[in-house]
């Protein structure tokens, strides 16, 4: 089931489940956090409140679309109470990258890595969770809180300050803390964790800065299981012309981490357990326009898709 917040024609707040070209509307819910209230009061699933509450009215999709009216999939009604966070070196990668990465791990001395791949080859070996037994902890980073997030549709912005602004297509978990301080994972949605590659570039310490950036997630919400074999296209757009394309691998299979253990070392913290309070978990990227060379422009669009989570994410770029 994947479900779509988004603004009706008198800009109020809807919620519907996405049947084809159309969205069945969820009555008497105004948003997705809202629902997950209900979850909390009742014990129910979201699944089953959605079936619950679905009525006969229904809403085309692409005009929401065109118009600029879906919403983020998730949102706390205070932006300050939202948390958007990642982690990185997750992933394998396509197979020729992750066939280069492992030569260089089986070719070289541990001392002669970096601590990237000292990183990331500490997550090939214990990167998994299992049962109760958490593995390695990954890198992680912060991006801000709701006030830094745009829905599909909407432009991402590149400070004057930046030096690049490039995609990383993922996979991002989205969370509401319940009443008893236990995370909830609402469910799953495609993201574009927008970052500053070429400061990150000059020092791996300047990572916290480059990270400081906008980013999307959306337009649709998964709440049924995710597979562990996922792949994605990602897109750069130059009007009618596609100057960057690549497909990517994600999910569980395709991972050093498997979602578990980022979701335990996550919220591991007491901080990160306060009620009430909304996390946005991006899972890490398998590839970037900009390891290929690739230069953005202003008025460029990025694209991301992968077919189980619906619609795909678009978002132009505004460089200041």
């Amino acid at each position: 089931m994947r479900i779509v917040q988004f603004k009706n024609k008198d800009s109020a707040s809807q919620v519907g489940m996405v049947e084809r070209d159309y969205l069945r509307i969820v009555k008497g819910i105004s948003s997705t956090y809202a629902l997950t209230q209900k979850v909390f009061e009742t014990g129910k699933s979201i699944s089953d409140l959605v079936e619950e509450h679905l009525g006969r009215e229904t809403q085309a999709y692409e005009p929401l679309i065109a118009n600029n009216q879906i919403q983020l999939p998730l949102s706390h009604p205070d932006p300050y109470r939202s948390w958007i966070t990642g982690t990185g070196l997750t992933h394998l990668g396509s197979a020729a990258s992750r066939d280069k990465m492992h030569q260089k791990l089986e070719s070289s001395k541990p001392d002669e890595l970096t601590d990237s791949m000292k990183m990331f080859q500490m997550g090939l070996e214990g990167g998994k969770m299992h049962g109760h037994d958490p593995g390695v902890q990954p890198e992680w980073f912060y991006k801000g809180n709701g006030l830094c997030v745009v829905p599909s549709g909407h432009t991402l912005v590149s400070p004057p300050f930046a030096l690049d602004g490039g995609e990383e297509p993922e996979l991002a978990g989205l969370y509401v803390i319940d009443p008893h301080g236990k995370p909830f994972r609402v469910g799953f949605t495609l993201g574009n964790e927008f970052s500053d590659h070429k400061m990150e570039k000059i020092n791996y310490l300047y990572l916290a800065h480059s990270k400081l950036r906008p980013s999307a997630y959306g337009p649709e919400l998964l709440v049924s299981d995710l597979p562990d074999h996922l792949q994605g296209l990602s897109s750069i757009k130059r009007g009618d012309k596609v100057v960057w394309q690549k497909e990517f691998l994600t999910g569980n299979a395709n991972m050093s981490h498997n979602i578990a253990n980022l979701e335990h070392h996550h919220f591991k913290y007491e901080l990160f357990r306060q009620p009430g309070d909304v996390h946005v978990h991006y899972f890490g990227t398998a590839v970037a326009s900009f390891a290929d060379g690739i230069e953005v422009q202003d008025g460029d669009r990025f694209e991301i898709s992968i077919p189980e989570m619906g619609k795909p994410l678009i978002n132009p770029l505004k460089q200041l």
